[in-house]
């Protein structure tokens, strides 16, 4: 090869050895120079005939030479001999229409960037709508949850409201039903060793007469007439009679008040008035109004009729033993009368 040929090579050589020492890629020099990468390569192989025309020659390796750190004027110089003539006019004009070119190239070029530009921030752009999106979702989502639990809470509080005034007017009735079944018990009568209770009200139920003892004491209970209980109870003895609803009258008996409690449904009967009474021995219940008075009434006629009865018995028993003491008087009278005419005569 000769010498002409080498130097003419070289040309392209000395080009790409200054892009490599520079670091740019192909790329990196077609988006400096605004020149494609095929003419680029091109010059690089010394291939001038590839490109557009030999106007486009020198143009390209002066700005290929300034790009690269390479003083594209002296290297033009350099290779004057090997290079492509061209007309000045020819030149300038062409210089222009490549200049222009190149302008207008680098604002589709700048207008591209744009696109891409937009295109790269495209996903961000999509992902940053989607999160927007859901967030706004959740909060639309949060606020109905919020309304539906606060209309919640006003029909629970409602609720709950009306329950505790069922709740109240339960209790208040059942308060109530409690008062009225409780038993009242009214002392009429007391002394020593007996004691009388009446009830304004019957019994509204069965009721449990409960007796129970700390001690020994010997307990009877009669229901209307009826013995319903006689045993002797030793401490801790418990025993139970079941009073009927339309019970009028029970009688208790016991020898020993002070070991005794006696109990009606669920009130304790203080039938020693707090050991003021410990002989009381005859405890009688009256249940009932005007029941009580009518039993109260025809018991108290028995009374007097019977009290009645005994005095005429007791006043016919006198008169009788009244009667014998008088005949006896006169049998002594008239022995005593004869007697005395007996003595009389013997005097005689």
């Amino acid at each position: 090869m000769s010498e002409e040929q080498d130097k003419q090579l070289n040309i392209g050589k000395k080009l790409k050895d200054a892009r490599v020492a520079n670091g740019l890629t192909l790329d990196d020099l077609q988006q400096a120079t605004k020149i494609q990468k095929r003419y680029l390569i091109a010059i690089e192989d010394e291939k001038f005939d590839e490109l557009p025309g030999d106007f486009y020659v020198r143009a390209f390796i002066k700005q290929y030479a300034n790009t690269v750190g390479l003083n594209g004027n002296e290297l033009l110089q350099e290779y004057d001999d090997y290079l492509p003539k061209t007309k000045t006019e020819d030149y300038s004009e062409h210089l222009n229409q490549a200049v222009e070119t190149r302008r207008d190239g680098a604002k589709r070029t700048t207008a591209a960037d744009r696109i891409d530009g937009i295109r790269r921030y495209l996903p961000t752009i999509i992902v940053s709508l989607i999160v927007i999106i859901v967030l706004a979702a959740i909060w639309v989502t949060a606020i109905a949850r919020n309304h539906k639990d606060s209309s919640k809470i006003d029909s629970s509080s409602v609720s709950v409201s009306g329950e505790s005034s069922k709740k109240k007017a339960s209790s208040s009735s059942k308060k109530k039903t409690k008062q009225n079944n409780k038993i009242k018990f009214t002392e009429s009568s007391r002394n020593a060793n007996t004691v009388a209770y009446r009830t304004s009200k019957p019994l509204s139920k069965n009721t449990d007469l409960q007796i129970s003892t700390t001690g020994s004491s010997t307990n009877s209970v009669n229901v209307d007439g009826r013995n319903r209980l006689n045993q002797t109870m030793v401490a801790n003895d418990k025993k139970t009679v079941v009073l009927a609803k339309n019970a009028n009258t029970v009688t208790i008996r016991v020898s020993n008040a002070r070991v005794t409690k006696i109990k009606i449904g669920n009130q304790t009967l203080d039938f020693t008035d707090n050991n003021r009474y410990p002989a009381t021995r005859v405890i009688t219940i009256t249940f009932g109004g005007s029941t009580t008075s009518s039993s109260s009434s025809s018991n108290t006629t028995r009374t007097a009729s019977q009290n009645s009865t005994s005095n005429v018995q007791n006043n016919r028993t006198v008169q009788n033993r009244n009667s014998q003491v008088t005949t006896n008087n006169s049998s002594v009278n008239n022995q005593r009368t004869a007697n005395n005419g007996n003595q009389t005569n013997n005097r005689q």
